[in-house]
């Protein structure tokens, strides 16, 4: 081959591997195609001979090489085993694209407004944001709002609020110790579980929340919010009491106050699950 014209191949396949690079910083994708290590800026001095190097002897050596003929058959090259890198400590490709630098409250309750994204804000009387301290080290998270809880505009506030403020107090915390919030923000017509249109319209906004408190522990009660926080469909008595890792805290599901109204012998179960959730957070129960 023409000296020549194998420089040139050599430059193009050169450029193309800075443009791809170049690409994919833009992208933040830089811990993911480089063995995973720390994100740095590629800029042109940081692209090395060797990571340019190796695509472009490949391409001259392909283009210099000579036609096989039938008398010159290929060997085969020794099978060589794949590297495989241990990942670094980094979040996965989709948290790391899901969350908002800076994010607040504030701003999440702003980014909501007067909500007509969903078909649920036609019978709601108000929003229901969420309440309780915005650095919480542990966060209830419960389906939807009731009745009483539409009309007051505030989450947990009816019978199985009063219950679950009770078990709140009997792992010696308050109300404003925590935070409280729902997978939907408005109530579901004759107090219905969300559907899944308004909960995948709804709960981006719960994971904003969570990723804003930054908790130690989220306590996800009753079915719903415990499928659509761990994006499962098992039932919950499946894993109900089990400790998962979700989003940097820990998570663990309980049954809902309300079916503890319907169910009180369940109530021992759930004071189980409370009693982790205390040894986690160096909590002792409330002295009667």
């Amino acid at each position: 081959m023409d000296p020549a014209k194998g420089a040139s191949v050599g430059t193009r396949v050169e450029e193309q591997v800075k443009d791809w690079l170049r690409y994919g910083e833009e992208l933040g994708l830089g811990p993911y195609y480089l063995d995973r290590a720390p994100s740095h800026s590629i800029s042109e001095p940081s692209i090395t001979e060797t990571t340019v190097a190796a695509p472009v002897a490949m391409a001259a050596a392909a283009a210099s090489a000579p036609k096989l003929t039938p008398a010159a058959k290929p060997v085969a090259a020794p099978a060589v085993a794949p590297s495989i890198v241990a990942p670094a400590s980094l979040p996965s490709l989709f948290e790391s694209i899901d969350r908002i630098t800076d994010d607040t409250l504030p701003r999440i309750r702003e980014d909501i407004g007067d909500c007509t994204r969903c078909k649920l804000h036609k019978g709601r009387t108000n929003i229901v944001y969420g309440v309780g301290n915005p650095k919480a080290q542990l966060v209830f998270v419960g389906e939807g709002p009731g009745h009483d809880e539409d009309i007051k505009g505030e989450p947990f506030v009816g019978r199985a609020g009063k219950l679950l403020t009770q078990m709140i107090e009997a792992m010696n915390l308050r109300r404003e110790d925590v935070y409280i919030a729902n997978v939907v923000k408005c109530r579901p017509p004759e107090n219905r579980l969300p559907e899944k249109d308004e909960i995948a319209t709804c709960s981006p906004y719960l994971l904003r929340q969570l990723d804003v408190i930054k908790p130690k522990v989220v306590c996800a009660l009753g079915s719903c919010a415990a499928q659509t926080l761990l994006q499962t469909t098992q039932g919950i008595s499946k894993f109900r009491g089990e400790w998962f890792d979700f989003r940097g805290s820990k998570l663990i599901a309980t049954y809902h106050p309300a079916y503890l109204l319907r169910n009180p012998p369940a109530k021992s179960e759930v004071w189980k699950d409370l009693q982790k959730v205390m040894a986690l957070l160096g909590l002792q129960p409330r002295k009667r």
